[in-house]
C-alpha cells in the first residue's frame, strides 16, 4: 500500500466520521423536531458548532487519523475509543458550564449514545472490506523470511497478528538448520531465494541472516533489485544487548532504550495535564470547598497541632516537593522516618476516620494544581524511604520518571499501607514501572473510577 493511497484512506476515514457525526446530529434533531423537546435554535447552533471544534480538536491531540490503522486495526479501534472518550468529557462538560439548561437531555443522550455506535459500525465495515480484499489478492504483500532461527519466528508471528497487509508464504533455510515442524514451509535454501521468489510472485524478502553472517546475503541483495523484489535486514539485537529493548530512530538513526515511555511524548503529558486540571478544578470547588472547614475544624477540636501536615516527599525526577496532607496524627517526631502502621498510636480519632476513607489525600489536589503532582502516578515516599530503598531495590528510581500520584495502579491492586518486607515494596515498584510504560489517558480514567470504587466499598490495607 503506497503512501499517497495511505493518506487518501486517512482522509476519507477523517472525512466519514466528521460526516456521520453532522448527520447523527441532524437526524435526531429532526426527529425531536416533532416533539416539543426542542425549543431554542441558537442554542443548538451553539452546541453544533462545539462538538465539531471539540471533535476535530480531540483527533488531532490523539493523532487519530495519524495512525497506521491499515495495518493495525485493533490500534485504531483503541484510539478511536479514546478519542471518544475524551470528546465525551469536554462535551459535558461544556454542557454544565455554559447551563445550557435549554437542551434536551433526551437530544444529548440520544445523540452521545448514538454517535459512538455509527463510529463502530464504520471500522467493522472497514475490516470487512480489508479482509474481502485480502481474500481477493488485492492490499497484500507476499513475503518470505530469509532464515529459519527465533527472530524469523517472531517476525512471522508478528505478521500473522498485527499486519493484514503482510502475507508470509514461507522460509528460505538450510536443511540442516531446520529441525523441527515449522509453522511455514520452508520453501527453499539461500542459493535459490530469489528464483523461488520470483515462482511464488514474493513482493518482499526480510533476511533475519546478515552479510556479516553470511555473505551471500549481499548476492542476493543484487539479485533482488533485479527482479525488483525489496529486499529488508533484521538484525537480532540480542548479539549486542541481553536484555529487551526499545528501538527509536531519531533522523533514521537507531535508538535503543530499556523501556517505552508514553508521558515522553508532549501530546501525551499535555493530555494528562488536562485531565489533573479540569478534574482537580472540579474537587476543589464541589468537594474541597465545603469539606475544608468541616475536617478543619473536627482535627482542631480533636488535638492541638495545625490542620495541613506538610512533608517533603520524593517528586518528579527526585526532586522533593512539599506534600500536603489533613493531619491524621498527633504531632511526634517520628514523622519523616517511621511509616504509619495499624494500630498506630500516634493516629487521632479523627485520623483514624480520614485515613480509612482517604480524606486525609484530598489537599494533594492542590499539590496537582501546582503542578507538583498527578492525579494518577507513583505515590510519593518519603525522602529516606526513597533513600533507604533506592539502594536496595534495582530500578527503585525510575519511578521518579513521572509525577507522583494521589492514587497509582499498585494502590488500586491492593498494594498500598505499609511494607512489612521488601517483597511488598518490590511488588509496588513493578506495578509503577507498569503503568510508566503502558500509560494512556483510559487507564489514568479507570484508575480514577477503581479508586473511588474502593474507597466506597472499603479496603483493608487503609488505615
Amino acid at each position: 500500500m503506497n503512501q499517497s493511497f495511505t493518506l487518501m484512506v486517512r482522509f476519507l476515514f477523517a472525512s466519514i466520521d466528521l460526516l456521520i457525526m453532522n448527520m447523527t446530529f441532524l437526524m435526531i434533531k429532526i426527529y425531536l423536531l416533532h416533539t416539543p423537546v426542542i425549543s431554542n435554535e441558537e442554542q443548538y447552533i451553539y452546541l453544533w458548532i462545539i462538538i465539531n471544534v471539540e471533535w476535530l480538536a480531540c483527533c488531532g491531540l490523539y493523532r487519530l487519523y495519524n495512525q497506521q490503522f491499515p495495518d493495525n486495526f485493533d490500534r485504531f479501534i483503541r484510539h478511536s475509543l479514546h478519542t471518544y472518550s475524551l470528546f465525551l468529557v469536554m462535551t459535558l462538560v461544556y454542557l454544565y458550564f455554559s447551563r445550557q439548561l435549554v437542551i434536551s437531555r433526551v437530544f444529548v443522550i440520544s445523540f452521545l449514545f448514538a454517535f459512538p455506535i455509527c463510529l463502530l459500525v464504520t471500522r467493522i465495515t472497514y475490516l470487512l472490506s480489508v479482509r474481502h480484499l485480502r481474500l481477493k489478492g488485492y492490499l497484500v504483500k507476499r513475503v518470505m523470511i530469509i532464515g529459519y532461527n527465533e527472530i524469523g519466528k517472531k517476525l512471522a508471528a508478528y505478521f500473522e497478528r498485527n499486519d493484514m497487509r503482510m502475507q508470509v508464504v514461507g522460509f528460505c533455510e538450510e536443511e540442516t538448520k531446520v529441525q523441527e515442524l515449522s509453522h511455514y514451509p520452508i520453501l527453499n535454501t539461500l542459493v535459490n531465494a530469489i528464483q523461488t521468489s520470483k515462482e511464488l510472485r514474493i513482493t518482499e524478502i526480510y533476511s533475519t541472516i546478515l552479510p556479516e553472517q553470511d555473505k551471500r546475503v549481499y548476492e542476493l541483495m543484487h539479485l533482488a533489485d533485479q527482479a525488483c523484489i525489496r529486499f529488508r535486514l533484521v538484525p537480532d539485537l540480542a548479539l549486542f544487548v541481553n536484555q529487551p529493548m526499545h528501538v527509536n530512530y531519531l533522523s533514521g538513526l537507531p535508538v535503543l532504550s530499556p523501556r517505552t515511555e508514553p508521558l515522553e511524548d508532549l501530546a501525551n503529558r499535555l493530555k494528562k495535564r488536562s485531565l489533573d486540571i479540569i478534574f482537580s478544578i472540579l474537587v476543589i470547588v464541589f468537594l474541597l470547598s465545603w469539606l475544608l472547614p468541616l475536617l478543619a475544624l473536627a482535627i482542631w477540636i480533636d488535638s492541638r497541632g495545625p490542620i495541613f501536615f506538610v512533608q517533603k516527599r520524593s517528586g518528579l525526577n527526585n526532586k522533593p516537593f512539599n506534600c500536603i496532607k489533613f493531619r491524621s496524627m498527633h504531632v511526634n517526631h517520628d514523622a519523616n522516618n517511621k511509616q504509619a502502621t495499624r494500630n498506630d498510636e500516634r493516629f487521632t480519632r479523627v485520623g483514624r476516620f480520614i485515613r480509612k476513607t482517604n480524606l486525609d489525600e484530598f489537599p494533594q489536589f492542590l499539590n496537582v494544581i501546582k503542578g507538583e503532582m498527578s492525579i494518577v502516578g507513583p505515590r510519593p515516599h518519603m525522602l529516606k524511604h526513597t533513600e533507604d530503598y533506592s539502594a536496595i531495590i534495582r530500578k527503585y528510581m525510575v519511578r521518579q520518571f513521572i509525577k507522583p500520584g494521589i492514587t497509582g495502579w499498585a494502590q488500586i491492586n491492593g498494594h498500598r499501607g505499609e511494607t512489612h518486607k521488601l517483597e511488598d515494596m518490590e511488588v509496588r515498584v513493578d506495578h509503577d514501572l507498569w503503568y510508566m510504560e503502558n500509560w494512556n489517558f483510559l487507564l489514568d480514567s479507570k484508575i480514577i473510577f477503581l479508586t473511588a470504587y474502593n474507597v466506597i466499598k472499603g479496603e483493608k490495607n487503609a488505615y
